[in-house]
């Protein structure tokens, strides 16, 4: 058992509590919810510390990513880079450079400008690079999860370019065209959504296979959903392995045999549930009728990133609260220590009346939690982040913020504190 009190004693509020168990727990969970040999990619982007995606890789999985920092922690969580996919819709010609440098070797290629600075790169580090086009479907089902492909988007190539496109990368002699990859959503609101998605998504790769697109590896994408900061389980999907064997079957002949290989990519599903952030109560008030627990992080440490579209109410569950059943359960708002209105984490949320010193605790933040936040929003320091495998204590680290010089001093002015000395930590890193 954690011992959750024990930790906050020694590392302090905010803490983000992780569990590697529920990693490969939900690694499990995932593959048995796929058609055998299916292959996973995890998301860094999710959660990018390097113990939990090693925990994945442990179970099998390659890494996704999408940044020369993203390749830097797969390295450290021991990812083969030469098996990683690098994806997204903007990537500079240093950025390919240096992650090829490093050992990438393939890249999801999402227009023309972002196939000729392959090709440009690999002609300038003499390597043979593999592309998989980002396909960007005809088709789109309403209603379902964030919406990335389907219509206008800068994400992926429109499909009537793609066999264009394709003998394009064919004919280049430092690219290979291995597949096609397509990713029309993410956190897909039920299992009969996901497959519908899966098979249209399917459909258009075979139908780009009959124009003559070869596909060694086609990523069908994710999707694959959790609960984000409520309390609950991933969603078990009992029946997408067999149904989506079958539209395999019926689009895409020679799959079970490798060819293609299939590959899905899933961040949230894998992380979200081994995440928990504890938050210490620093003050109780009541304002016009309305009681607020002001917590000692706030968006600062989760619920940052409002791209997601997610909703900010959370449920939140006090430790020492729970042990007062004579408190009466009471609508609480839980707000952070942020100087901005928006620092609210939950609202109205029904609990146990907190007290000065009571732990908050809200799980499922394994997935967008503290990289999706404002992290550099009025400087607090960022949360602790402590991982543990059951009971056993594995790392406890904290994510540093600095400012470096970039240049030579302007002329004139005097050097700063830190030109003329050796660089310390990378900003940023763990």
């Amino acid at each position: 058992m954690v011992d959750t009190a024990k930790l906050v004693r020694e590392f302090g509020t905010p803490l983000y509590l992780y569990d590697l168990r529920r990693v490969r727990e939900s690694v499990a969970s995932l593959r048995s919810a796929l058609p055998t040999g299916t292959h996973i990619y995890y998301s860094l982007k999710a959660n990018p510390h390097p113990d939990i995606a090693a925990a994945a890789r442990a179970e099998g999985c390659d890494a996704g990513v999408t940044s020369p920092g993203e390749v830097a922690d797969a390295a450290a969580a021991g990812f083969p880079l030469d098996e990683c996919l690098y994806t997204g819709p903007g990537k500079s010609e240093e950025a390919v450079d240096r992650s090829v440098r490093e050992g990438v070797r393939t890249f999801s290629v999402e227009s023309e400008t972002d196939f000729r600075r392959r090709a440009r790169a690999a002609e300038r580090t003499r390597q043979r690079l593999r592309c998989l086009i980002r396909v960007n479907g005809t088709e789109a089902a309403g209603g379902v999860g964030l919406r990335m492909s389907g219509g206008p988007s800068q994400f992926g190539v429109d499909f009537a370019r793609v066999a264009g496109l394709a003998k394009s990368v064919q004919d280049h002699p430092g690219t290979t065209l291995r597949g096609l990859h397509f990713f029309p959503l993410t956190n897909a609101k039920d299992e009969e959504s996901l497959l519908e998605e899966f098979t249209r998504t399917l459909r258009a790769a075979a139908a780009l296979r009959a124009q003559g697109v070869p596909i060694d590896q086609l990523d069908i994408g994710g999707g694959f959903a959790a609960p984000f900061a409520v309390p609950g389980d991933p969603p078990v999907y009992r029946s997408l392995a067999d149904r989506l064997t079958a539209a395999l079957d019926e689009h895409m002949a020679g799959w079970r045999d490798g060819a293609p290989r299939i590959s899905v990519e899933s961040g949230r599903y894998l992380a979200a549930s081994c995440g928990t952030l504890v938050l210490g109560v620093l003050d109780v008030k009541k304002s016009h009728g309305r009681t607020y627990a002001v917590l000692d992080g706030g968006v600062n440490c989760l619920g940052g990133m409002s791209a997601t579209g997610r909703l900010l109410p959370l449920s939140a569950v006090p430790l020492e609260a729970t042990e007062r059943a004579e408190d009466k359960n009471e609508p609480v708002h839980l707000a952070g220590p942020l100087c901005t209105p928006v620092d609210v984490l939950g609202r109205g949320t029904r609990l146990p009346l907190p007290r000065v010193g009571d732990l908050v605790q809200i799980p499922n933040v394994g997935a967008y939690g503290m990289t999706a936040s404002l992290l550099a929003f009025l400087s607090h320091p960022s949360a602790a982040e402590v991982v543990v495998d059951g009971g056993r204590l594995v790392s406890a680290t904290r994510l540093q913020r600095e400012r470096r010089p970039i240049g030579p001093p302007p002329s004139g002015a005097a050097p700063g504190p830190d030109q003329g000395r050796p660089a310390g930590p990378n900003p940023g890193r763990r």
